[in-house]
């Protein structure tokens, strides 16, 4: 009896449940996301699928005739999550897949081609800095040794966290063979907005992603101690970051269609009664022109000047990852479009990997209604019969891809 999406995703309801932030908190490498890896694996050799591990840490599983797996097409999504995230972002689409393979092999849907679901590590960048980090390994969008250096909040740098988990940390990058083999890649997502809610449809294909990513501001002062040190005589980060988070809100207001977003800070050393010496806080910025992206992060570095020199502080701002705007293949979405009874088309503001793989094969993906249109957060929701109904569009969307 095929899997539905709904039983799948009950199995690991309790994997990486958040007592704290509520929703669920599944970094890459995590105990949680471990798990979550263990159950994807017994569920694709379940189904006769061969699964392996890539040098990248991507999780392949094969359908493939003969041992052939050149010309394949491929879907799949992560696992992984922004702390307290939501049920959805990433399982779902890994879950569907599954049931997708179910319904292909139902079908008897073209025996003879192969296919693969893949699994890619640190889509959301919520432990080492860097969403996409699997994806942009494979497709060479990020230098090895860079990868390799990044650290999470811990200090432990991704190389000695991969080599923990069996991974070579020399081998880590680019992989053109595997990029080679894939003929189509399909990503089915919640969607993370309102768009089929408001037009009362369960399934959109993709039209684009806009152009995003996340700078660190690194603010110095002085530290000292809260109940000594007068205020006249105070070299303080925490207040340079404050005024800087709502300078930032206020760009952003200027340009319309952007976003800028300061969703994490961190200050040094922490202590309740300690003025900081130093505050981290990371922006993310958001908009369809990447000029206008560029812009606003320039006003963004001025401003982090500005407010730090008028607290005797300095500061400094790095680009720690930038995707650029994505149009999706328009033969590839018209085509799916039309496959799944004229479904609308829609953009997203949320970076995913196929984003990243676009510019290297071609690329489509699925967004799969959200009634409360939230993600990213522990309200996000898919319904079941809408679960299902983006497991069978998938499967369709597959099979129009493997004829």
């Amino acid at each position: 009896m095929t899997d539905t999406v709904a039983g799948l995703l009950r199995e690991v309801a309790d994997v990486g449940a958040d007592p704290v932030r509520g929703g669920y908190t599944r970094p890459v490498y995590s105990s949680a996301e471990l798990d979550l890896r263990e159950w994807f694996t017994t569920h694709a050799a379940r189904r006769g699928l061969e699964v392996e591990t890539d040098h990248n840490g991507t999780l392949w599983a094969w359908h493939a005739p003969g041992g052939r797996r050149a010309g394949a097409v491929v879907t799949g999504s992560h696992l992984d999550s922004v702390p307290g995230g939501g049920a959805y972002d990433g399982p779902l689409g890994v879950a569907s897949a599954l049931v997708a393979f179910d319904l292909l092999a139902e079908r008897g849907a073209a025996p003879e081609r192969p296919r693969a679901i893949a699994v890619f590590g640190e889509e959301e960048g919520s432990r080492f800095g860097v969403a996409c980090l699997g994806s942009r390994l494979m497709t060479g969008a990020i230098d090895p040794d860079r990868a390799r250096a990044l650290r999470d909040p811990d200090g432990h740098t991704f190389a000695e966290v991969a080599a923990r988990h069996g991974l070579d940390p020399a081998r880590i990058g680019p992989d053109a063979e595997a990029l080679a083999r894939i003929d189509a890649f399909v990503e089915l997502h919640v969607e993370q907005g309102r768009g089929l809610v408001d037009l009362d449809r369960p399934i959109a294909v993709a039209s684009s992603i806009l152009g995003h990513g996340r700078w660190r501001v690194t603010l110095l002062g002085e530290g000292n101690h809260a109940g000594t040190t007068l205020m006249a005589d105070r070299r303080d980060p925490m207040v340079a970051a404050g005024q800087l988070v709502v300078r930032i809100r206020d760009l952003a207001r200027r340009h319309a269609g952007a976003r800028a977003t300061v969703g994490r800070l961190a200050p040094t050393p922490g202590g309740t009664n300690v003025i900081a010496s130093r505050v981290d806080l990371w922006v993310d910025v958001r908009h369809p022109d990447d000029a206008v992206t560029t812009t606003l992060v320039d006003q963004i570095r001025q401003q982090a000047d500005v407010v730090a020199a008028e607290e005797g502080c300095t500061a400094s701002m790095v680009e720690e990852s930038f995707s650029p705007t994505v149009d999706f293949d328009a033969h590839l979405r018209e085509r799916l479009s039309r496959r799944l009874g004229n479904a609308p088309v829609l953009g997203t503001g949320a970076g995913h990997d196929a984003g990243v793989l676009k510019d290297h094969v071609p690329t489509a993906m699925l967004f799969v209604r959200n009634p409360t249109g939230v993600s990213h957060a522990p309200a996000e929701q898919v319904e079941d019969d809408d679960a299902e109904a983006g497991a069978a569009a998938l499967a369709d969307a597959l099979a129009e891809l493997l004829h």
